[in-house]
């Protein structure tokens, strides 16, 4: 697990792929309508949308960006260990454009940024790379088949409504021997917070209402991947720990991200003495000896590839020409050859 501090925020607390750098796209048609709520339809992206425009308007949008930002960069890590140069690339779910601005245009040559929030593109950080913008639903990619080297994402995809979809629609806009980086909220995301309201609704209201949107599994992950067509799949989790003055901060911080919950069966609204008492909760529970408490981010990365024939294949079955029981003997013969 990594810590990351909470900056001090407040006083006491389709048109061309090759347009010129820049240059903005026009918008593409608003999302579909929303899917009506149920169990294959968790999210209002609607709602999600509207979320995210007004988190990207605000007077100082970067001061809640410092986990996107973290995890941006981590997703730039992993492209740098690729020893090769794309020449286009893609990125599902850019915001603010927080894998562009740690590219190099070394790396990456050009950038395609999507997000279904317009305010986000309009207000995105500079990069070297020449980049287009383009307002689009994650889960309805307007772009032809085989046409990216690289498409990354960071921390998007857990609010698409048909995850398996988003995967295919990403494989089928790469090209053959491209590769998909992303990273997206795991299951103990935020159980901090999760435990504390459900603690204190079920003692001042009888019951519980979820406040945290539901994560996949790390489980899950891979089998996903591997049913839209991905092959040489790496999956891998980390924590990132942010400590925060109390839970009121938390929630703050969580709605300046856009990432305040969509789900269709969230409950609207929270009594005072409700939030009051799962302060109070979070506090004795969760609390850190100076006073803050900690809010707890788990992050999927993924890694896969299309496939392509130039690839490394495994080995037929029945081709192996040592068994594994010779293994054993390996160590013996050694220290025989030493003496």
């Amino acid at each position: 697990m990594r810590g990351l501090s909470r900056p001090a925020l407040r006083a006491g607390w389709r048109g061309s792929l090759w347009a010129p750098p820049r240059r903005a796209l026009p918008a593409s048609p608003p999302p579909p309508p929303a899917a009506a709520p149920g169990a294959l339809n968790p999210f209002d992206r609607r709602l999600k949308r509207k979320q995210k425009n007004w988190a990207a308007l605000q007077a100082e949008p970067a001061k809640c960006d410092y986990l996107r930002e973290e995890v941006g960069g981590r997703i730039a890590d992993r492209v740098f260990d690729i020893t090769r140069t794309f020449p286009l690339a893609l990125d599902v779910g850019s915001g603010r454009g927080y894998i562009a601005q740690h590219l190099t245009k070394e790396t990456v040559e050009k950038l395609i940024q999507v997000d279904v929030a317009e305010n986000a593109l309009k207000n995105a950080v500079e990069t070297e790379i020449p980049t287009v913008k383009v307002v689009a639903d994650e889960e309805f990619l307007p772009f032809k088949e085989n046409t990216f080297d690289l498409v990354v994402s960071s921390l998007s995809l857990h609010w698409v409504n048909d995850l398996p979809k988003a995967f295919k629609e990403i494989h089928q806009v790469l090209k053959p021997d491209g590769v998909f980086i992303g990273a997206m909220f795991g299951g103990d995301t935020l159980y901090e917070l999760r435990c504390s309201l459900q603690l204190a609704e079920l003692e001042r209201e009888g019951g519980f209402s979820p406040h945290v949107s539901p994560f996949t599994a790390v489980a899950d992950l891979g089998h996903l991947l591997s049913r839209a067509g991905f092959n040489t799949l790496t999956v891998d989790t980390d924590e990132i720990q942010v400590n925060y003055p109390g839970l009121f901060e938390v929630m703050e911080d969580l709605q300046g991200m856009g990432e305040s919950n969509c789900s269709w069966n969230r409950k609207p609204l929270l009594h005072r003495d409700t939030m009051l008492a799962a302060a109070a909760i979070y506090r004795e529970m969760y609390g850190n000896t100076d006073g803050s408490v900690p809010a707890t981010f788990q992050i999927y990365y993924m890694i896969g590839w299309k496939y392509h024939e130039s690839q490394a294949k495994p080995a037929q079955r029945g081709s192996a020409t040592v068994s594994f029981g010779d293994l054993a003997k390996i160590e013996g013969l050694i220290s025989r050859g030493k003496k």
